[in-house]
């Protein structure tokens, strides 16, 4: 395992970055509504990463052709953008990356379209809630196990699912760097965080079960029983002073 820590003055400019990043997803996720298209989404974000200076993390990495993940409903993460106009009462992910000066910088989250159902707005209020409570255990001298069982339990008391085969990660000059950040786990197990780490913290929360399988576009993932999923996301840095979240505006 190879843990890049990161000097202040990187954080300033992973930070930077971060707050471009945060602008633009917020925008796009304003944008959201029944009859848009993901497509449409991903050539507005695009458009405004280049507009603010930075470059789109994602397009071309492993092979993905666009700047924008959006995954509806049943799709976890990594999805295509597509031509299919989103529908009232539909969930859609977006997941969306920065490179700025050198360093990569990574966020994500669920947004109704139009009008939900009581469960689904209650998925999202519990995803995002978990990713907070994951951000406040994150700081040095806690391992990761600590930051996933945080996540687990607080997911699983509210009757939803943690996704297992993937979980968040280390980032810098790479958009995938170690340490991997499970979703679960058991306490005081798995890599200790110190100051200079920075990672993506990322639940991702399924109605059903929490087994995947590949979505039909053949690159993303979805849940196997067809049931809703969400997914939120912040870029922090573990700091002297606890854990401190760069993708914000």
């Amino acid at each position: 395992m190879n843990i890049i820590i990161k000097t202040e003055n990187e954080i300033k400019m992973m930070a930077e970055g971060g707050k471009i990043l945060a602008t633009v997803l917020k925008e796009i996720a304003a944008m959201v509504k029944p009859g848009i298209t993901t497509l449409e989404l991903d050539r507005a974000a695009e458009a405004l990463i280049l507009k603010y200076g930075a470059r789109p993390a994602f397009k071309g990495y492993e092979n993905f052709p666009y700047s924008l993940c959006a995954s509806v409903n049943e799709n976890v993460v990594h999805g295509f953008p597509s031509n299919v106009p989103l529908k009232n009462g539909d969930i859609v992910g977006l997941d969306l990356g920065v490179l700025y000066k050198g360093y990569n910088t990574d966020m994500a989250m669920t947004v109704a379209v139009g009008e939900i159902s009581f469960e689904a707005k209650r998925l999202l209020k519990v995803t995002e809630k978990a990713l907070r409570l994951g951000i406040k255990k994150a700081r040095a001298g806690v391992k990761t196990g600590d930051v996933g069982n945080t996540i687990q339990r607080f997911i699983e008391d509210q009757g939803f699912g943690v996704v297992r085969t993937l979980c968040g990660h280390g980032i810098g000059k790479d958009v995938h760097e170690d340490p991997f950040i499970p979703n679960f786990g058991k306490r005081g197990t798995g890599v200790e965080l110190k100051e200079g780490i920075v990672i993506c913290i990322e639940p991702m929360v399924v109605m059903g079960d929490y087994n995947l399988r590949k979505s039909d576009d053949g690159y993303g993932f979805a849940t196997k029983d067809g049931s809703l999923a969400a997914h939120f996301e912040h870029t922090v840095a573990i700091t002297r002073d606890g854990c401190k979240v760069l993708t914000q505006v």
